[in-house]
């Protein structure tokens, strides 16, 4: 099996982030500006790589906190085109932490690929005394050669998350992402996977849905959907501003999700604005602010739920739904 991945082509596309940042000092792992080494130059780094066919292609070179629709539409129609390749076995893409579960989920939901698609990322620039990039590059190649492999993950510190489930949960340590009740799909321990449950799904024909992808490659903007949270104080004074505040020239507001307490419970006053944005036409959407577990629904919820999206994630999905609607 080996021999055989050793031939199978993979591309490697790079977008920027920390696994691409330089620091002026070794020691220096926050203090880095990110998305500043060549993609071709990071392979370079994992001579393990030099006797795998690769296609290596710069996308972005980007923080992927500053992340925007015009990467993510240059990113996906790579993609798309690259999966269409007979020849391609899959695609790893390097990518900043700070937004690579949306990312993961945005490619996720537009081709639902049969391919893996494996984004993949670092804690620390790769000018640090101990970067963490390059084993976390090799483990998303060895993903990206399995054979059943299919979906998009994201995979970091020996470990392969799911786009669906993938968050980041920590600002510091070098395995940052947790999968929440769902778990890791599974580790890579010297190149070789482990797996604890399913792929994600897959189309069982073709590499995507053509016409969801091409509305987001045509469009000019993704619908306005605004995030925002439930607390202690809440008085829907926000809300109101953006109906009534909002410049024409920022876009409609379309949609807005709101992170609540607990089980996805609403400060009232808060409730009351969102209840009169719903009345005016726009879209809301209750998830979580709680980093384990989902909305339950229940009989009598005041609010559509997320269905077990985080909040950011829940922003993304209903922006897509409003682009397609």
């Amino acid at each position: 099996m080996e021999n055989e991945n050793q031939g199978r082509r993979l591309v490697v596309l790079g977008t920027g982030g920390t696994i691409a940042g330089r620091a002026t000092q070794a020691n220096d792992n926050v203090g880095y500006v990110a998305g500043q080494v060549a993609v071709s130059d990071l392979v370079a780094m994992v001579p393990a790589l030099a006797a795998c066919p690769l296609d290596v292609e710069q996308v972005a070179q980007i923080n992927s906190k500053d992340m925007v629709l015009g990467v993510w539409q240059a990113l996906a129609a790579r993609v798309a085109a690259h999966l269409d390749r007979p020849e391609v076995a899959g695609v790893v893409i390097t990518h900043g932490t700070d937004t690579i579960e949306e990312t993961a989920f945005l490619l996720q939901t537009l081709l639902r690929p049969s391919k893996p698609v494996v984004l993949t990322c670092a804690m620390r620039p790769a000018t640090a005394l101990v970067p963490d990039g390059p084993q976390n590059l090799s483990d998303a190649v060895a993903v990206a050669l399995h054979p059943q492999a299919c979906g998009v993950v994201v995979v970091c510190a020996g470990r392969i998350h799911g786009a669906l489930d993938v968050a980041k949960v920590h600002t510091y340590r070098t395995d940052p992402f947790e999968s929440g009740d769902a778990g890791a799909l599974g580790c890579v321990e010297e190149a070789q996977l482990r797996l604890f449950r399913p792929w994600p799904p897959a189309v069982s024909q073709g590499t995507h849905d053509p016409a969801g992808l091409q509305r987001l490659l045509d469009a000019a903007e993704l619908p306005r959907v605004e995030l925002m949270f439930s607390h202690a104080g809440s008085d829907g004074e926000m809300v109101r501003a953006l109906l009534g505040h909002l410049p024409t020239s920022a876009g409609r507001l379309r949609g807005i999700v709101v992170a609540g307490t607990g089980n996805g419970t609403v400060h009232d006053d808060l409730l009351v604005a969102l209840k009169q944005a719903q009345a005016g036409g726009v879209r809301v959407v209750v998830a979580s602010r709680c980093a384990q577990g989902r909305v339950v629904p229940h009989e009598g919820q005041p609010l559509p739920d997320s269905a077990g999206l985080s909040p950011v994630k829940a922003r993304l999905a209903l922006a897509l739904q409003l682009l397609n609607a």
